[in-house]
């Protein structure tokens, strides 16, 4: 198809609409005589509810209704889903607490759902929910990780008197202390992963209809997960998974922030079925901040061991990690993802002790890259820190200790057996790329203007398209028109611009005359939907099976109306044709044919229609070299990120516009992170980065032009050659910013900085 093939940068069909006001998310979502819900938020990090008065808010003007845990009960509707079946230390059963849609007898954060008013306008709603009378009886919250395992700290839950929910030990302890024990060199160090919020461009919103002829509800809500969704939600109604349909329409960014159930979303489907009406509840920024899942929030003690010639024999990793108030549904995925620490390297024993930790705050959850950052972010600051104790380059450090790709497969001292890549190469040419060896001279030259300038290196992979499977569907009309069913959703990725490139393609049609329909479960069959850097290698195969199922049913159809045999009909370009005749048949009138039933074999079904699911056998290992340049003003500590140039290894390259856009928003939120970005709580628990005037959210100013390069190794694990590529620049960016900026301070003697580097952070450690 020529400027629509596989390979080509094709812009994204997705954009004329959306650009022009076209798109519709959720708060376009609007039913005749629609009510709305506002949400009563805990004000305290912990407390008792001694009582709670609705009798004022139920008469207040235009509330339809006041729901509390006490209505949510009488519902007969369940609790949150959870996540079971994982250990603690020792092997005892995992401490995982009920996880209620609204508070019972405590609230555990700031922002925990109390209550739930519906009215007639938003405005009234809020009105009635400032009429609930609460009376609590505030109690001791921690927030820091770190504390809340000391012995004496504050209990989250009674039933967890450690506040630890459940440890994950992976690796060789044995081998790994061997390692250490024969080592010349050991270096350590503590990190600090700072809290982060996804705050998506569209706010988390939803919208529920209960039926109450047919016994159906209807889910409207931007969500990454329909199927899954649905799934969990039909559990929590306690229905069949038939009654219940979800839908989502665009979606404003999620980064895996709004893949599971919030407590939002089942409070809409219960007032719905009290009132009568669909009902509709949207969050507002600053509820957002309160409300929504948050990141990272990590403490970790590495220690790196090597021997005399700067070779890794072995790393240790213990890591507190936060999971909130409640442990979220697919929360422990991060612990699946702690092989990111093997990183490029050759080094054998690698041995990781991971404790999740609850805390008076917000669930924490997978945001845009679920455990690989933080896991890059250690291994790749552990390199630069033993570079530096051993005076040796950063780079050559690294290239001593790569895996070569005659290596592979590999398998890691951590879990992963990499299928292939080419590390040492995409250092080289990201060197190149970043005039590596002219660096020197540009520090220079920036001191001549009272800067400092550095340069930071990561080198890091991680593991994409976790094995599950996807499915997909192509479907022709009467008229030879096709439309296409992803069981992926967009949350801005371009979903629609690759597939329809993969199919068009394939089949030879023109992708502006297909329609693409995703993200409804009465739509599409199935459906895993979008996460962890799936999507081009699940649903892109998916679809691609699904076309050679359309292509070999149409040569039937073709020989039959050609009257040749099957294996006589060629396909290409969108025409089936055969050397035995003059005639050809384009896929259109195959199509069109396919719906007569007269005109196609007996035994045939009628319809030029092809399903496919694609189950993949194993992760594929997305990889790259990011080199970043950090410019610092000596006298205010203001960093600037002044040259960033990245070679990435996603395997087969489907569309390199998508690709650079997807790294280049990588690396703007590992960058934030690095950074900018920061949730802090104070001493009592409450939030004080609740809103973007508080919360430094990264600009067009803090980032510059991004040089970004391919080095294409595809993989042999799926039909495309792909490897994920929706989380690699946030991977990589979160070390290779940090690095930098140490680089910069190294003369002063600073070894380490935690993030964000905010200009005070850096301000005090040139002064220390």
């Amino acid at each position: 198809m020529g400027e629509f093939a596989i390979g080509q940068g094709v812009p994204r069909f997705e954009d004329p609409r959306l650009v022009r006001g076209g798109g519709h998310y959720i708060d376009d979502v609007v039913y005749p005589g629609m009510a709305f819900g506002v949400v009563l938020r805990s004000p305290h990090a912990h407390a008792r509810i001694k009582s709670i008065d609705v009798s004022v808010a139920k008469a207040a003007p235009g509330v339809l209704a006041v729901i509390t845990a006490a209505d949510w009960k009488a519902s007969g509707f369940g609790d949150l889903p959870s996540h079971p079946g994982l250990k603690r230390r020792g092997g005892t059963p995992m401490a995982l607490p009920r996880y209620p849609v609204l508070a019972e007898t405590h609230v555990r954060w700031v922002g925990d759902c109390v209550a739930f008013v519906v009215a007639e306008t938003a405005a009234q709603a809020m009105d009635g929910a400032e009429r609930i009378a609460v009376d609590y009886e505030e109690l001791p919250a921690v927030t820091s990780v770190a504390e809340a395992v000391k012995p004496g700290a504050p209990r989250v839950h009674d039933e967890c008197p450690d506040n630890i929910s459940f440890v994950e030990l992976i690796g060789d302890k044995a081998a790994t202390d061997a390692a250490f024990a024969r080592a010349a060199h050991v270096v350590k160090h503590r990190f600090v992963i700072n809290r982060v919020t996804a705050a998506a461009m569209e706010p988390r919103g939803a919208v529920g209809l209960y039926n109450a002829g047919d016994g159906r509800y209807t889910i409207h809500s931007p969500i990454q997960r329909a199927h899954g969704f649905r799934t969990d939600l039909a559990k929590m109604l306690r229905v069949p998974e038939s009654r219940v349909r979800v839908t989502t329409g665009d979606i404003g960014g999620s980064f895996g922030m709004k893949t599971p159930i919030f407590n939002e979303t089942p409070l809409v489907v219960l007032a719905s079925k009290l009132t009568g009406r669909a009902v509709k509840w949207m969050s507002t920024r600053t509820e957002a901040f309160l409300s929504d899942a948050q990141a990272r929030d990590n403490v970790t003690e590495a220690e790196l061991a090597l021997d005399a010639d700067g070779n890794f024999l072995g790393l240790r990793v213990k890591t507190l990690a936060a999971v909130g108030a409640y442990l979220q549904h697919n929360m422990p995925a991060f612990v699946l993802n702690a092989g990111t620490l093997a990183g490029t390297y050759r080094t054998p024993a690698i041995h990781a002790d991971i404790s999740a930790v609850f805390t008076h705050t917000n669930p924490v959850r997978p945001y845009r890259g679920n455990g690989r950052p933080e896991a890059g972010y250690v291994i790749e600051r552990m390199v630069d820190l033993a570079a530096a104790e051993l005076k040796i380059d950063a780079a050559e450090l690294r290239r001593r200790n790569y895996i070569s790709p005659s290596a592979m497969p590999f398998k890691t001292g951590l879990t992963f057996t990499y299928d292939c890549g080419e590390f040492e190469k995409n250092m080289d040419l990201a060197l190149k790329l970043a005039d590596y060896k002219g660096f020197e001279r540009r520090r220079k030259a920036a001191r001549q203007r009272g800067k400092l300038l550095g340069i930071g290196l990561s080198n890091t992979i991680e593991r994409a398209a976790a094995p599950s499977a996807e499915g997909a569907e192509v479907r022709f009309d009467r008229g030879g028109s096709a439309t296409l069913y992803s069981g992926s959703v967009s949350q801005g990725q371009g979903h629609e611009t690759t597939f329809k490139q993969l199919v068009c393609d394939a089949l030879g049609l023109d992708p502006n005359e297909v329609r693409y329909v995703q993200g409804d479960t009465d739509d599409v069959f199935f459906g895993e939907g979008t996460g962890g850097s799936r999507s081009a290698t699940m649903a892109g195969s998916a679809f691609a099976m699904a076309t050679q199922k359309v292509i070999a049913k149409g040569k039937q159809i073709a020989a039959h109306a050609l009257q040749v045999a099957r294996d006589d009909v060629k396909f290409a370009d969108g025409v089936f044709s055969s050397p035995k005749t003059n005639r050809t048949m384009t896929i259109q009138e195959v199509a069109a044919d396919a719906a007569n039933p007269a005109k196609i074999p007996k035994d045939m079904e009628p319809g030029l229609i092809a399903t496919a699911v694609y189950k993949a056998p194993v992760n594929n290992y997305p990889n790259g070299c990011h080199v970043c340049e950090v410019e610092i003003d000596m006298e205010t500590g203001v960093p600037e990120i002044v040259r960033y140039s990245v070679i990435d290894d996603v395997g087969t390259v489907l569309n390199p516009l998508l690709v650079h856009g997807q790294v280049q928003g990588g690396i703007a939120q590992g960058a934030g992170q690095a950074l900018l970005e920061d949730i802090h709580f104070d001493a009592s628990g409450q939030l004080v980065t609740a809103s973007f005037m508080d919360y430094a959210m990264p600009r067009a100013h803090n980032l510059c032009a991004m040089q970004i390069e391919s080095n294409p190794v595809p993989t042999k694990t799926n039909p495309l050659g792909t490897k994920g590529v929706g989380e690699a620049g946030c991977v990589g960016a979160l070390p290779a910013v940090v690095n930098a900026v140490v680089n910069a301070l190294a003369e002063f003697g600073v070894k380490h900085i935690e993030m964000p580097a905010t200009p005070e952070r850096i301000w005090r450690a040139m002064q220390k």
